[in-house]
């Protein structure tokens, strides 16, 4: 598995972030109107905290989007790039795969993904906990996609290769490694986005290769994109004094678009006006 990005302490304030500079935020930016709503909900016996976020100017029903935190947890990172999805015109869900008393806690943290990845069904498990949550708003739709950071871009392809009947995953910087290849033919329903930096070491090109021909076994609508001159968590504008971790802004930006066009071609004419 890739890098965990782990604080000292767990972070509970809300960033402002910019919205999209798409020309459609660039039209609606002084109308609208996020909304957060906190929300609790279960996976089996663990008790989860998750947020939406959502343009409540508009009342159109449009698609959902699930948004899977790094290593963290559930921190501001996860938390701007949902609000960043709710300005897009989504319903965005940041989840928690960790459950309370986790997050700030390296140790606990460890032992959480230990215990999510000891069976291959509890990481998809997990993540489907909160698309059933986002499917409950009154706004979501019946497209749904999950996007996931690091840790989150792991799990997001775990989802994938359950067979999740899901529009789309995107993979941000996360670890292509798994313990069960999609199999068999055509089991994976998503299309999948993976956003890789080349020069993350985390991530090395064995996994990058191994991940190619387990698509290609796997028949999935794929696609891979290699950002040149970017590490590990190249999203992450926090500094971190890990080997192989840097924010690189440009790759920022260029996954951010790369995203964008991915939903735009999954959600097609359900697009948010």
């Amino acid at each position: 598995m890739g890098v965990l990005l782990i604080p000292l302490v767990d972070s509970k304030g809300y960033a402002v972030v910019c919205a999209s500079k798409s020309p459609k935020n660039q039209l609606s930016e002084d109308k609208m109107q996020i909304a957060t709503k906190p929300v609790t909900y279960k996976d089996a016996d663990t008790t989860l905290n998750g947020i939406f976020f959502w343009d409540e100017s508009q009342s159109a029903k449009r698609p959902g989007v699930l948004v899977v935190h790094g290593g963290a947890g559930l921190d501001d990172h996860a938390k701007n790039r949902a609000r960043r999805f709710a300005e897009l015109g989504y319903v965005a869900f940041a989840c928690d795969m960790y459950g309370e008393g986790v997050a700030g806690n390296r140790e606990r943290i460890m032992a959480r993904i230990a215990e999510l990845r000891a069976e291959p069904d509890r990481l998809p498990r997990r993540a489907n906990a909160g698309i059933e949550v986002l499917r409950t708003h009154p706004l979501t739709d019946d497209h749904i996609a999950a996007v996931g950071y690091c840790f989150g871009g792991m799990t997001v392809l775990e989802l994938a290769r359950s067979g999740a009947p899901i529009a789309g995953v995107v993979s941000v910087h996360g670890s292509l490694d798994t313990k069960r290849q999609a199999t068999p033919p055509d089991a994976i329903k998503a299309k999948i986005l993976v956003c890789h930096g080349a020069l993350d070491p985390h991530v090395p090109l064995t996994q990058v290769t191994a991940f190619a021909e387990e698509m290609k076994t796997a028949n999935a609508d794929w696609q891979l994109i290699i950002y040149g001159n970017a590490q590990h968590g190249f999203t992450h504008e926090d500094k971190w004094n890990v080997p192989g971790v840097a924010y690189h802004a440009p790759s920022d930006a260029r996954s951010w678009r790369a995203i964008e066009s991915f939903f735009a071609e999954i959600f097609d004419d359900t697009q948010p006006a």
